[in-house]
């Protein structure tokens, strides 16, 4: 709620700090804390504490963010040597970054490319290490963006 908050206030542009992380991580501290306003009115212990947890929470994403621009740089230097299907490759590549997990029917019709022209860019993007299939099946394939997804899942 306070994130959302602070996006109306025009604080933040997007939803970017992950303050229920660090709420969870230091619970029983933040649960005596919330006790403490309760039980005697002592707010401006909570203020701090939850100042801290915006602060921390504001790192954490600072660091992650730098880890998906590098990701995205090592890998885009990659993909624009792909050749003939760079264009292709490179649409599919960004579609990844807002949607790490695909199956090639909805990113087909969601960059409106034929079926054919998306399979074959994540084949490429397969040969390049940066996807992979999810299961081993033949058809309805889910593939995903694993590094991406891990840096984004770290610590949680």
């Amino acid at each position: 709620m306070i994130e959302l908050l602070l996006i109306e206030k025009k604080v933040l542009s997007q939803q970017t700090l992950y303050i229920s992380y660090f709420l969870k991580k230091n619970r029983i501290e933040y649960y005596d804390r919330l006790m403490e306003v309760r039980m005697k009115g002592n707010f401006e212990q909570w203020i701090k504490f939850f100042l801290w947890a915006a602060y921390e929470s504001a790192e954490d994403a600072i660091k992650t963010i730098d880890e998906l621009v590098k990701l995205h740089d090592k890998n885009y230097e990659v993909v624009k040597k792909t050749g003939r299907s760079a264009k292709t490759v490179t649409k599919v590549f960004h579609y990844l970054e807002s949607s790490p997990i695909i199956d090639i029917k909805k990113t087909s019709a969601e960059l409106e490319l034929s079926f054919n022209a998306v399979s074959n860019a994540v084949n490429k993007l397969i040969e390049l290490g940066i996807l992979k299939q999810t299961e081993n099946i033949q058809r309805n394939r889910v593939f995903a963006y694993e590094e991406y997804l891990g840096i984004l899942r770290k610590d949680t």
